[in-house]
């Protein structure tokens, strides 16, 4: 169902974005990777499939930059179909890394950093590719979900519940252009190849991931403004609200 469509995802350069570009790939659409991170390992995968992709560096938290990205993309293929929201800063706590700070020793440029790139990043992407998808009459954005109860993981844990709620927000607004707009849960916590050795030892890889993207970037109208997981190999919302 995706041949021929033109995917965006962000957060590329490595872990879940790096993985759902490959399944994309095979899908025989478009691929477009974007990162504030360097691109080359995910360029030379795609590049020996013979994949036809872009690689844009972009820092979605600088709004220049995201329009830079939808502009190259439609120069080069003409359209967008799927957005996939996965650029984050993420706490990575259960990797045996140091706990964030408590809000009350937080500093605030960390807090913006966070949910600039978090947040702000879900709304510049997504703001960027509605005027397309909306003349289009189609299209499907897609975020990562994650959360987090720890302590020290406030920051995240809130960017993540908002991108929850712009999730059902935007649905509703794009529900007359026919644009699906849906979160995707991974599935488990997630040792990306920037793990320590240990992590990746006991905790599932991105390959864990599996299709469930590929999936989400297919689904009804009806599912959209929900959160998704994946159960017996399909997708159905979540009871989380």
């Amino acid at each position: 169902m995706l041949e021929g469509q033109v995917v965006i995802i962000t957060g590329s350069a490595g872990g879940i974005g790096r993985h759902d570009a490959k399944p994309f790939a095979g899908e025989g659409g478009g691929v477009v990777v974007a990162d504030v991170k360097p691109l080359d390992t995910i360029s030379g995968e795609l590049a020996a499939r013979e994949v036809d992709y872009l690689a844009v560096p972009t820092d979605v938290r600088d709004e220049n930059a995201v329009r830079n990205l939808v502009d190259k993309t439609l120069e080069r293929f003409g359209r967008i179909d799927v957005l996939v929201n996965n650029a984050a800063i993420v706490t990575h706590f259960q990797w045996g890394l140091p706990h964030w700070p408590r809000i009350r020793d937080m500093e605030k440029d960390f807090w913006d950093r966070v949910i600039g790139t978090n947040l702000g990043g879900t709304f510049n992407c997504t703001k960027h590719v509605l005027p397309t998808m909306e003349a289009q009459r189609s299209g499907h954005v897609v975020s990562t979900m994650g959360g987090s109860s720890s302590i020290g993981g406030c920051a995240y844990g809130v960017s993540k519940d908002a991108i929850r709620s712009f999730t059902r927000f935007v649905a509703n607004e794009e529900r007359e252009f026919d644009v699906c707009v849906v979160a995707v849960s991974p599935g488990a916590q997630i040792a990306t190849e920037e793990a320590p050795d240990e992590a990746r030892a006991r905790m599932p890889g991105p390959d864990f991931v599996g299709n469930r993207f590929v999936l989400a970037a297919q689904v009804p109208m009806e599912l959209s403004g929900e959160l998704l997981n994946l159960e017996d190999g399909k997708l159905v919302p979540s009871q989380r609200r």
